[in-house]
């Protein structure tokens, strides 16, 4: 049965996604009987816009925006997620990451390996490791025990893009209790932005948030496209491989770089041990993790 459109008018495709995010968010905390979040924010757009879901579920009040920056983090992004807390209206504190990763550095300075009475070295902890520890810090530690004190849940803000190609860190911004947007590719996640700031009451979302590059913020100068295809094209790739079922030979048929297809495929058949351990989220599409 289909209501007449005078008494339920047909929404847009972003419209209606945005509320069945809302309605899908909205019955997950009812069935776990938990009504307060706490969102890592970091002046990005994944979080921004699961801030933004987030208070047309609940109020103000029961929602803790944590940011947590280290020595790569700009003023610029710290300014944001203030300003998007500001917005919403909800809590906000600042949880600095850098001392953890300087523990960390300290610790394994002193953790030499040996075998049977033999000095084998040391592990040398890389940037790439750095990186991961950050995230790890911010989510397993910093986050969870936020939850913990607020009474609440944690968030995981992973897109399909990420979560496609393991552009997310196992146990680290992967971890949460529930990942609204984990259907939703990064592309979208711009379209749903600007949609929600057109909306009657103003603009929520910092107009930079929408315009900056996007970046983890986990090293000097970082970018997500230095690790990453461009996500119009990273997307359609993902799309065009989960959701029609086409090879990649037939993907490149249509015009997408080959290098970019194979990575991209790889990368998604890698990493699926990582998303089998990712949270429960909203399927929107036709094929979801």
């Amino acid at each position: 049965f289909v209501s007449p459109s005078h008494l339920q008018p047909e929404k847009s495709p972003i419209e209606d996604i945005y509320a069945s995010l809302h309605y899908g968010l909205k019955s997950f905390m009812d069935a776990i009987g938990v009504h307060k979040v706490v969102l890592g924010v970091s002046g990005g757009i994944d979080s921004a816009v699961n801030a933004a879901l987030y208070a047309t579920v609940l109020p103000p009040e029961n929602i803790l925006l944590v940011n947590m920056p280290s020595c790569y983090n700009s003023d610029t992004t710290k300014s944001l997620a203030k300003e998007l807390a500001d917005n919403i209206g909800c809590l906000y504190t600042v949880v600095p990451v850098q001392d953890s990763l300087e523990l960390t550095r300290h610790q394994f300075e002193g953790a030499g390996l040996s075998q049977k009475g033999q000095d084998k070295g040391h592990l040398e902890l890389t940037s790439f490791i750095e990186e991961n520890i950050q995230a790890r810090d911010r989510s397993s530690r910093i986050l969870a025990a936020a939850a913990a004190a607020f009474g609440g849940v944690f968030t995981c803000n992973a897109n399909k893009a990420e979560l496609s190609v393991g552009y997310a860190t196992l146990y680290g911004d992967m971890a949460g209790g529930f990942a609204v947007i984990k259907d939703i590719y990064k592309t979208f996640v711009y379209r749903l932005c600007a949609w929600r700031n057109a909306q009657p009451g103003g603009a929520v979302i910092p107009d930079n948030i929408l315009t900056r590059p996007p970046s983890a913020e986990l090293k000097p100068d970082q970018c997500d496209q230095d690790s990453l295809p461009p996500y119009e094209v990273l997307d359609a790739i993902i799309a065009a491989y989960m959701e029609e079922d086409l090879s990649p030979r037939e993907i490149v048929a249509r015009g997408y770089p080959e290098a970019d297809v194979l990575r991209t495929v790889g990368m998604l058949r890698r990493n699926e041990y990582k998303r089998r351990q990712a949270p429960p989220g909203i399927r929107v599409t036709q094929r979801g993790f």
